[in-house]
């Protein structure tokens, strides 16, 4: 083993190490390993979620991988909470933090452990991002790995998923469906193991993750339970290696033409409006200049192809069957929408991984052509106004209402705005607004996942909007504009709207504005008093430390 492969764990060859050296032969490390590279494989197993349940054998296989290529694999553990089991509930506040606890902890094993490369295997929303931000600021090569989609629920003949069930409440409160026929969605939306199926923000996360270059082509389509994802995650551990073996390190590949095709996967597929929170903070990390005006950009110029849940009707599973993210990428490359130069973890460039791809299956219909999008442009449109000076982010696929004027029902909870609905009290054409519940203010910044499909269910999604400085789910969709910055905590425009004041959404001129003169909103903000920060816990650390929606969220920001 050539000793310039061993840059961490070469501390281990001093005398004064042995105690050190004394731990690990404990854990069955030999003379003959001191000689390897010991990579770190960071997990993310856990029983409290399917997109995870099945990780740790994943592992086992990025561990054999490591070792085959003549490392010396660890496996270590990070938590995951479940978005979908959390919804609705006080604990969809931790989700976002657990973004940045995976984060940490992954920094923390690898930089106190000395490894010399790593492996990371997310399968839930924030496993994805917070895998990455802990790659981004890595000082050693890494790899990571998408734990992947679950397959579809079957009822009666009919696909389902997650979202399935949250709008079934809606139908069911709507007295469309019987006691049993939701139970029966219940049962059945979720048969095994794997990430929500639609294109929602795992399977948006794992894309965007590929596009950069970071996994290993063919990861983000892989379905959880499948021999392509077992074979995925060996070739991960083996990949680790190899990078240290040729010195390619995060730094070399998260470049600003790689988020810049990260960014064009997500709105050619329709992605989830939690990327551009995400994105922006794995920029962050990798101290790459990437702002919301680059999604602005990159909005106008590539066209929505994918017709995915939530607005469409296939699943990740159906994409993957007719070739998959990589089918997808050599399409939008061979068409000059992607930088071909990038390099990836393969060691080599995009282009020469695309090279090897395959083309999209003949007759699929999951993919329009170039030339027949569902939109010319993409779905994730970035909205500005007096309501949102910072910006707001609306995702518009299958929205056929391109402009909204209403009366604001203003909620400064969850609870209560969905109480509202579920009463009738919010009437067709209404904006409903639920604010003090950004990053701060949630503190966490909620999903209204379950709102927005309580409106759909009932037969409103286009006929109210719903705004918030919370977020939404991959899962939703409709009239709804989610990142309201700044937000309510810090005295944002959207604390000062009153009940009653009319609102404008426009998605073609990207606009959100409310009907109130500059002087009445600086007259209401002198007689504003922000509500009090959470002090505690990990939530009261967030509240405290956490940036703007408009920067990711980011809990190292220490530029102001």
């Amino acid at each position: 083993m050539p000793k310039d492969l061993r840059i961490k764990s070469n501390v281990f060859d001093d005398p004064k190490r042995a105690p050190n050296r004394a731990m690990l032969r404990a854990v069955g490390v030999t003379d003959e390993d001191f000689k390897k590279p010991m990579i770190g494989v960071a997990s993310t197993w856990s029983e409290v979620t399917p997109c995870n349940i099945h990780l740790h054998d994943l592992a086992e296989q990025a561990k054999q991988g490591a070792k085959d290529s003549g490392g010396v694999p660890l496996i270590f553990n990070t938590i995951t909470v479940s978005d979908g089991i959390s919804m609705g509930t006080e604990g969809m506040r931790y989700s976002l933090p657990s973004r940045d606890v995976i984060a940490d902890s992954i920094e923390t094993v690898v930089g106190a452990e000395n490894l010399d490369a790593y492996v990371a295997i997310g399968g839930c929303d924030k496993n994805i991002p917070g895998c990455m931000i802990s790659i981004a600021r890595s000082d050693v090569p890494a790899v990571f790995v998408y734990g992947g989609t679950i397959a579809p629920g079957y009822r009666n003949g009919e696909k389902l998923d997650i979202v399935s069930v949250f709008e079934g409440v809606g139908k069911h409160n709507n007295n469309l469906i019987s006691d049993e026929e939701l139970h029966g969605i219940e049962c059945h939306a979720c048969p095994g193991a794997g990430a929500c199926g639609g294109m929602y923000t795992a399977n948006t996360m794992a894309s965007a993750v590929e596009a950069l270059g970071m996994s290993l082509p063919g990861s983000s389509s892989h379905p959880a339970e499948s021999p392509d994802k077992y074979e995925d995650t060996r070739l991960a551990g083996e990949a680790a290696y190899q990078l240290l073996e040729k010195g390619i390190y995060p730094k070399d590949i998260l470049t600003k033409k790689a988020f810049e095709n990260a960014i064009t996967v997500v709105m050619a597929l329709g992605g989830s409006t939690n990327a551009i929170l995400h994105l922006l903070a794995i920029a962050h990390a990798a101290e790459v200049d990437v702002t919301m005006d680059d999604f602005d950009r990159i909005q106008k110029k590539v066209p929505h192809l994918a017709d995915l849940k939530p607005s469409g009707k296939y699943v990740m599973e159906d994409l993957y069957k007719v070739g998959g993210v990589p089918a997808v990428m050599k399409m939008l490359h061979e068409n000059g929408y992607l930088h071909g130069d990038c390099l990836t973890v393969t060691g080599k460039t995009l282009a020469e991984n695309l090279a090897d791809a395959p083309d999209l299956a003949e007759g699929q219909q999951i993919i329009l052509p170039l030339e027949k999008p569902y939109r010319e442009n993409g779905p994730l449109v970035i909205l500005k106004g007096n309501l949102a000076p910072r910006g707001a982010v609306a995702k518009v696929s299958g929205v056929k209402v391109k402009r909204h004027t209403g009366p604001a029902r203003v909620f400064d909870n969850e609870t209560d705005a969905t109480n509202a609905v579920m009463k009738n009290e919010i009437n067709e054409g209404d904006v409903l607004v639920i604010r003090n519940v950004g990053p701060k203010g949630g503190p966490g910044m909620p999903e209204m996942l379950s709102i927005s499909a309580i409106l759909v269910g009932k037969g409103l999604g286009e006929k109210v909007a719903l705004l918030t400085d919370g977020r939404f789910s991959g899962g939703t969709h409709g009239l709804v504009v989610g990142h309201i910055a700044p937000e309510a905590q810090v005295g944002g425009p959207i604390a000062l709207l009153k009940e009653g004041d009319q609102v404008t959404i426009d998605s073609d001129s990207q606009e959100i504005l409310m009907d109130v003169s500059e002087d009445e909103i600086e007259q209401r903000k002198q007689n504003w008093t922000a509500p009090p920060l959470y002090k505690k816990g990990i939530l009261g650390k967030y509240a405290h430390n956490v940036s703007c929606s408009s920067k990711g969220a980011v809990t190292d920001d220490f530029s102001s």
